[in-house]
């Protein structure tokens, strides 16, 4: 994963403009510690942090189509770039091995269209020299964070991170997922617009169409040509992207796997409390697969002490994120220490499948559906959020197979009512039902544990009891006075707002975080299912009576 910024238009002097690129480029060089590289013309600015992951020696970036014209930073990976290369229809000059240089002949022979063409996570911005344009692009669901702002003059700022744009814009917003940006059209313009996002699905459901689906998504994105691992919580979705890669990890994706794998041994890690529910079953399927696995243990205090720089990497105030995010950010420390750079994780297998604990609820196929939707197009400001910044914070790369688009269109495409879960059934049968060769039975039908309880449950009290000895009663209900906007609705809220607040001083800032009650709701939008559990303020998955068997402590 890297980071970028991108000035376009400016109005102050060539030497300032570049200037201040190079000092908002620094804010994100955690993102790409490899290498630092800047494009700087009398109308544009692009500065690129490099985090190494494809053609190491050669993909240095901003990238330049000099025929053209063109300069390109780019934050991703673009998994079908040999395969793209048929769909040119000229000869181009060709610079590197690097996976990113496709977007600007792709860009050169087809425009905009080029983004429905790509498969793989990224955010990008290019510039034509010629013409004094430029076009600024995301991935399907926002799986890469991209933010955009101007300033007072007008001039358009884009960068990775938000933290990029504070202090310089005088407006912040995130950049849509699934949309283009141009300095011609000066409008969002949405690409990635698939028909399960408005019509009902029909297909039947075929497992083996599933199974395939899902060991293709995975087998792309082990394009790497450096050390990568597996994130293991032990619950079923990380475990499955983890056994699928170890079938693949003894050859080389790239060759067709055709050749030895360059590093033969995959490494996976857990990260929880002492005697946690999610490590005891990751030890399980580590064992099962026979990864080299990597147990981080962190204390309440380790947690705690790093909530301000948890808050400031993630860049939001939002409850589950950051109970969630704060282990992920401790762990990633530690696989960096390691020596890898990318990891496989299991996000998205939730919003597809309806996995959440409250999908018991659905009163119907449709109303799941359209949930399941609601979710998916608010992942950039959770789950996708949460994976990218907490690994991203120490040079490392979260991949995310559930969230591939391919995969993700096929499996959005089934009928709901073969995902849906009522009464005892359990959440996501049809996937367990995929695989039911792949795991112990144990782990392939454990029940649906939250990220952040499943660290260990004392560390959600600890923070609830952090935040009540922070805020007092006074404080939080006078909360709409001091946080007019996006006001939080719980003590540990106010919490880590106060905290976002000290960091991020944009008036605009605290609106690209939404804010809304229960984990029932974690996009701003509340649904009607249950009322009584629309109006929890506790989006442990736990606080979902009757549905959740509370794991044991024992080991």
């Amino acid at each position: 994963m890297c980071g970028f910024v991108g000035i376009f238009e400016f109005t102050e002097s060539f030497e300032a403009a570049r200037s201040r690129a190079l000092e908002m480029a620094k804010t994100v060089r955690h993102r790409g510690p490899d290498w630092s590289g800047i494009y700087a013309s009398e109308r544009a600015m692009l500065a690129h942090e490099r985090l190494s992951i494809v053609d190491v020696e050669h993909g240095a970036q901003p990238l330049l189509d000099v025929a053209a014209g063109r300069a390109l930073a780019v934050n991703g990976e673009i998994y079908n770039h040999v395969a793209l290369r048929d769909a040119l229809k000229r000869p181009h000059a060709w610079k590197t091995k690097s996976d990113c240089e496709i977007i600007l002949y792709l860009y050169d022979e087809y425009g905009p269209a080029l983004c429905k063409m790509l498969s793989g996570i990224f955010s990008f911005a290019l510039f034509d020299e010629r013409t004094g344009e430029f076009f600024v692009a995301r991935d399907h669901i926002g799986i890469v964070p991209l933010y955009i702002g101007w300033s007072g003059d007008g001039v358009t700022y884009v960068a990775s991170e938000m933290k990029a744009l504070d202090r310089v814009c005088e407006t912040i917003q995130e950049f849509p997922p699934g949309h283009y940006y141009s300095g011609k059209g000066r409008e969002f313009v949405r690409w990635y617009d698939p028909d399960w996002a408005h019509a009902f699905p029909t297909k039947k459901a075929s497992l083996h169409d599933l199974r395939t689906s899902l060991e293709t998504a995975v087998i792309q994105q082990m394009m790497c040509d450096v050390p990568y691992g597996v994130l293991i919580s032990g619950g079923l979705d990380s475990s499955l992207i983890a056994a699928l890669a170890a079938r693949h990890r003894f050859k080389r994706i790239e060759s067709g796997e055709t050749e030895e794998a360059w590093w033969p041994r995959l490494h996976s890690f857990s990260v929880g409390l002492e005697n946690s529910p999610d490590m005891k079953y990751a030890r399980k399927v580590a064992a099962h697969i026979g990864t080299v696995h990597h147990e981080v243990v962190f204390t309440v205090q380790d947690g705690l002490d790093a909530l301000p720089d948890v808050i400031r990497h993630l860049e939001t105030f939002d409850v589950t994120t950051i109970r969630a995010g704060t282990p992920m950010y401790l762990m990633a420390r530690k696989i960096k220490a390691m020596g890898i750079k990318m990891v496989l994780s299991g996000e998205g297998a939730d919003e597809v499948f309806g996995g959440y604990l409250y999908f018991h609820m659905a009163p119907s196929a449709e109303e799941f559906h359209e949930e399941t939707v609601r979710k998916l197009f608010a992942l950039s400001r959770y789950d996708c959020c949460r994976a990218n910044k907490a690994t991203a914070a120490w040079g490392v790369e979260a991949r995310v197979p559930f969230l591939d688009k391919e995969f993700l269109d096929y499996a959005m495409s089934i009928n709901p009512a073969e995902k849906m879960c009522p009464g005892a059934k359990i959440e996501k049968g049809i996937l367990r039902e995929a695989f039911t060769d792949l795991l112990p039975q144990e782990i392939l039908w454990r029940q649906k544990e939250q990220f952040s309880d499943g660290v260990g449950y004392s560390w959600i009290e600890c923070l609830r009891n952090h935040a009540e000895g922070k805020v007092s009663d006074q404080m939080f209900a006078e909360a709409d006075k001091r946080f007019p906007k996006q006001t939080p609705t719980s003590k540990e809220g106010y919490f880590y707002r106060t905290i976002f607040d000290s960091i991020f001083k944009n008036p605009t800032a605290c609106l690209t975080v939404p804010v809304g009650p229960s984990i029932a709701c974690s996009t701003p939008t509340a649904f009607l299912w249950s009322q009584q559990f629309a109006s929890m303020d506790d989006p442990s998955g736990r606080a979902v009576k009757g549905v959740h068997i509370e794991a044991m402590d024992d080991t």
